[in-house]
């Protein structure tokens, strides 16, 4: 299992939901479809926890994110 990559994603996914929360309760409608990212990406971080011995720290984030993108671009 990659914890960083599903550290990574977790982020992300949980990240590009907040937008969609925000407009739904501007919009007076239940964010229930932003809410289930959220849980989505919140399982994702949850897993990268999980697998990964001793867990992660907030100082490790930024590091984590660098190592995983820098697999996709150098293949």
């Amino acid at each position: 299992m990659d914890s960083d990559l599903f550290l990574v994603l977790g982020l992300l996914i949980a990240a590009l939901a907040i937008p969609a929360v925000i407009s739904a309760i501007s919009d007076s409608r239940p964010p229930r479809s932003a809410a289930i990212v959220i849980m989505l990406g919140g399982g994702f971080i949850l897993l990268a926890f999980l697998s990964k011995p001793g867990g992660y720290s907030v100082h490790q984030v930024p590091e984590v994110f660098t190592r995983v993108i820098g697999r996709f671009l150098h293949g």
